[in-house]
């Protein structure tokens, strides 16, 4: 009787623990898919990104081709019926040029950031290890770098200190940081909209800043970046990228952002000034 009472306690028993595996796995595989469905949520918004930016650009140059070709008919016209002076085709002659100068350095410039942005992120993924590139979504929107990184590596709950965990990581990002010193950098903090309880900390907002603060001195005073190239923003919850009413959503809105933003100062005032008019 005592054998057939041990041999079930035993069979029990190893239902169990084949039980609580099972459940473990189920669970394993329930937060990978989690994470695939973020992530698939992510590609897609950045390729809708990518595609809207791709379709202004072509806009932009396809306005200038037009115009270009609209002054090279009227110094056509004007060379075929010799109805203008010599002093107004020489003007429609000296726009044709500023035209073409200005579509080739358009055209150069951007695909010289694509170029440098493209490097940038390329060398950062692959200083990452599988398990930090979890945590961490590189990519690249309108010509400016976006590292995100989930506050759960960055931070522990309602916290803004930097963990053990992340410091490795943000290690790599500041090598990348240094070795691109043309570039600025803001650090962004993002919560979800839960309010927080902490009696130092009176809201998102403050979380927010104090977060995106933790990691520019970190990388300032571990990492010695210059920080004349750093700044600290939060935007609280006012910022989500996911509905906060799904568990899913609150942990993607939960994240800190690297913004690494080449100087294109010239190229902005080209965009802005256009070619000439007179």
């Amino acid at each position: 009787m005592k054998k057939i009472i041990m041999a079930t306690v035993t069979v029990a028993l190893a239902f169990g623990v084949s039980s609580c595996s099972s459940n473990k796995k189920l669970l394993e595989c329930q937060e990978e898919y989690k994470t695939l469905q973020g992530n698939w949520q992510t590609s897609k918004e950045e390729l809708a990104s990518a595609k809207a930016r791709i379709t202004g650009l072509e806009d932009q140059l396809k306005v200038m081709r037009k115009s270009n070709a609209d002054l090279q008919r009227s110094l056509e016209q004007s060379l075929s019926t010799g109805s203008q002076s010599n002093v107004n085709i020489a003007k429609l002659v000296d726009q044709i040029n500023e035209s073409n100068q200005y579509i080739r350095h358009l055209t150069e410039l951007k695909s010289k950031s694509d170029s440098l942005n493209l490097i940038l992120t390329n060398n950062l993924t692959r200083s990452l290890s599988k398990e930090e590139l979890k945590d961490i979504d590189v990519q690249v929107l309108k010509g400016v770098v976006y590292i995100s990184l989930a506050d759960n590596m960055l931070f522990k709950t309602g916290s803004y200190e930097i963990s053990s965990r992340a410091q490795e990581t943000l290690g790599k990002i500041a090598k990348i940081i240094t070795d691109y010193n043309d570039y600025d950098v803001l650090v962004e903090g993002n919560t979800d909209s839960v309010p927080i309880k902490k009696e130092n900390i009176r809201n998102n907002w403050d979380l927010s800043c104090l977060r995106a603060s933790s990691v520019v001195q970190y990388l300032q005073n571990n990492f010695n970046v210059d920080p004349k190239r750093l700044t600290a923003g939060g935007r609280g919850e006012y910022n989500p990228i996911a509905d906060n009413d799904s568990d899913l959503g609150r942990q993607r809105n939960r994240r800190t952002q690297i913004i690494i933003t080449p100087k294109l100062d010239q190229f902005m005032d080209l965009i802005e000034k256009g070619p000439s008019e007179d």
